[in-house]
This record gives C-alpha cells, structure tokens and sequence, in this order.
C-alpha cells in the first residue's frame, strides 16, 4: 500500500512499549498491542482468552453519529465477526498518543477504517457502492482492565465530528482480512506471565 501501512499502525503503542518500566503497565501494553492486532487480523476469538478479556466486557461506542452500547461478550464477538466478514477489521492509526496506568490505557488518534462502500450507502454516504473507503476519525479510547490485567471493556468516542472523512481506496490499496493477517502474524506475540 502506498498510503497506509497496518503493520505501523500500533507504531505508538511498541514506542511506549520500550520506554515503560513499570511492570504491570508493560504487560497492559503488550496485552494491548495483541489485542489490536488480533482484531486488525480477523482473529478477534483469541481476543476472549481468559487471560486477555474478562467474562462480560462491555463496550461503550460513540462513533459516526451512532451511540451504542455493547453489553456482554457475545454482543462484542458480534460486532467483530462483522467486521471481519466485512474487512472493517482492517484499520490505521495515526498521530496516536497513548497513556498507560495500573487499570486503563487511552489512546488520542486518528483511526481510518476500511469500509464498503454499500455500507456508507446504506447509512446515508454518497458513494460508490461497489468501491471501498477508509473513514477516518479522530477518536479517545479509553480502555479499563482488572486487577487481573484483563480487558473489561472499550470507551470509544469520535471528539470532533467535523474532522470525518471518507477517502477513497483504489482496489490496490484494498485490504482483505487473509492479507492483513499475512502481514500481521509476525507482529502477534504470545502474552508472558504476569509479573505480579
């Protein structure tokens, strides 16, 4: 891809990953970083380990105009097989800036995420239906975790409406879930031991 490249899309989370001497917040990263490419990769089941998520994650979305609540995993899995079905897996990030305590991380970034066109169509969009598009945000995140370590939900929120964009992909540029994976799976390291 010219424009993007998903393989630098937690470029900001392995920057802090190197700098973080706490051990606890270094594993949250790590768990983090895992975590988003899983996603990105379409293997969103290993995302539900028992040492990743807890039992009932529930997720808060406040993105392109839609308010949501995702409340219990298998309302979350849901929403990523679609994603995965879809290839809305595939996303970016850019200017991420990230924060790391004993229960949270937050993220400030601007996401891009790869979208049908027949899905911006159906909500309103006026698009090719048959092309692909990135639409980008710029997005808070914050991201809780038990004593555990364990994901217990997302807290996602577009903070400027007016920055959106729709950009259109040219089919080089389209990503499909098998590539992203391709490319992510050298990325995608197995969680160690909790240091605590």
């Amino acid at each position: 891809m010219t424009r993007f490249d998903i393989t630098r899309t937690n470029a900001a989370v392995e920057r802090l990953l190197e700098t973080t001497d706490s051990p606890r917040h270094h594993w949250l990263l790590q768990a983090y970083n895992r975590h988003r490419y899983l996603e990105m990769a379409g293997r969103w089941k290993e995302i539900f380990a028992p040492e990743m998520t807890v039992e009932h994650p529930i997720y808060h979305f406040n993105v392109f105009g839609i308010n949501t609540v995702l409340d219990g995993a298998e309302a979350v899995q849901a929403v990523y097989d679609e994603w995965s079905r879809t290839a809305q897996c595939v996303f970016y990030a850019a200017d991420e800036q990230l924060a790391v305590g004993d229960h949270m991380i937050v993220s400030t970034a601007t996401i891009y995420q790869q979208t049908p066109g027949a899905l911006l169509v159906a909500a309103g969009a006026p698009v090719d239906p048959d092309a692909h598009y990135l639409v980008a945000n710029v997005e808070h995140m914050i991201w809780p975790y038990d004593d555990e370590g364990r994901l217990i939900g997302e807290d996602v929120w577009e903070i400027d409406e007016s920055r959106r964009q729709i950009i259109p992909l040219d089919p080089s540029e389209v990503l499909t879930v098998e590539q992203s994976s391709a490319l992510l799976a050298p990325l995608i390291k197995e969680l160690p031991p909790r240091p605590w």
